[in-house]
């Protein structure tokens, strides 16, 4: 399945007008989940496609037009227990917070983000669309669990110039998701494409960014590779991030990796997670420059971060006519040891004692 855009029926909106933010919930037109899927193929996909239609929306907008737009991407996780909780919705609240504010749009307050989330969660769930815990998920670590992915961003007001938008939308939308990446092969590439420049948007998590991270990642696919990273623009050699992911290396020293955080690169809410369970473990763990040649020369594992990704683990990165193999193209001990345990916390099979799974029931 991975991404789909099998909307669930009921879908917050709020609008900025008068110094505030109003919300609704609204529901799309929907059957019960056993009977949608008994539904013909046309019929159904013409169902799907009802609940992505807004006719009361501006065609013609910033976001339309420009790309003048911000957006989120969590999960709401079945638990062992049959419940469903959210991973960490106040830090993506945050981030979409710091995001409106880099695009000089209103912001929207962290405490309304996070109860939107839950509450768009749990009236979908309330009528049967939901994924439910299964066994079977922990013979392969979760790598073809199901969830709900919860998609919160922002809609600009009317306008054709070149302007910001002053009166938004924000929506959250809820859809199922199962693993990102498929199975085959875990390569990766040093694209040419530069994603982002120095005083730009990396660090926002805007739409217009992903524009060429779609472009790189086709790219990268064509090539035979599962996925690409990219190089810094200035220098054109130290690592920065994959197509829509953090990047950790684990080096030969025993030290843990990550690029450094500044105004190129996204500050992942799974990135931050793992450094800290990293951390944990024992792990010297840094946050800094790192460039391709250190990665060739002294790679052991390396490893993808993300809402979708998880800890995914990368078997092999090529740069021009260099490649390196990392721990002989199978999940290296560490990258099996975080993603396990960060997958037990987001499931329920281990303890939550950071206190970072909020419960929808």
């Amino acid at each position: 399945m991975a991404f789909a855009l099998h909307s669930y029926p009921v879908v917050y909106r709020a609008k900025f007008g008068h110094k505030e933010w109003k919300g609704e919930y609204l529901e799309k037109p929907h059957k019960t989940p056993e009977a949608e899927a008994a539904l013909p193929k046309a019929e159904l996909e013409a169902l799907e496609e009802s609940r992505n239609w807004y006719v009361d929306m501006p065609l013609v907008s910033y976001t339309t037009q420009y790309g003048l737009s911000c957006f989120e991407g969590l999960k709401a996780l079945p638990q062992k227990d049959g419940g469903l909780a959210l991973f960490r919705p106040d830090r993506n609240a945050a981030r979409f917070y710091n995001s409106m504010q880099g695009l000089y749009m209103p912001p929207f307050p962290p405490e309304y983000f996070v109860d939107a989330c839950v509450q768009t969660v749990k009236r979908n769930a309330e009528q049967g669309f939901r994924p439910w815990y299964q066994a079977r998920w922990e013979q392969d670590s979760f790598i073809s669990a199901d969830s709900v992915y919860v998609r919160p961003f922002t809609y600009a007001e009317g306008g054709i110039g070149v302007a910001l938008s002053e009166k938004p939308w924000v929506l959250v939308v809820a859809s199922p998701v199962s693993s990102y990446f498929s199975g085959g092969t875990s390569a990766a590439v040093i694209t040419e494409r530069i994603r982002a420049t120095p005083k730009g948007t990396g660090w926002i998590k805007s739409a217009s960014n992903y524009v060429i991270s779609a472009l790189a990642k086709y790219e990268a696919n064509a090539a035979g590779f599962m996925e690409c990273i990219y190089l810094d623009a200035t220098h054109r050699k130290y690592l920065e991030e994959g197509s829509s992911c953090n990047v950790f290396f684990y080096l030969r020293s025993g030290e843990l990796v990550t690029p450094e955080l500044g105004d190129t690169i996204l500050p992942g809410i799974t990135r931050s997670s793992i450094i800290e369970l990293a951390q944990d473990q024992g792990v010297r763990v840094s946050e800094r420059k790192i460039t391709i040649d250190e990665v060739l020369s002294e790679g052991e594992e390396c490893f993808v971060s993300g809402t979708a990704a998880g800890a995914t683990p990368i078997e092999s990165l090529t740069y021009q006519d260099k490649k390196v193999v990392f721990h002989e193209g199978k999940t290296g001990d560490l990258t099996a040891v975080l993603r396990d345990t960060l997958k037990g916390i987001q499931y329920g099979t281990l303890p939550d004692t950071k206190g970072w799974m909020v419960r929808v029931f």
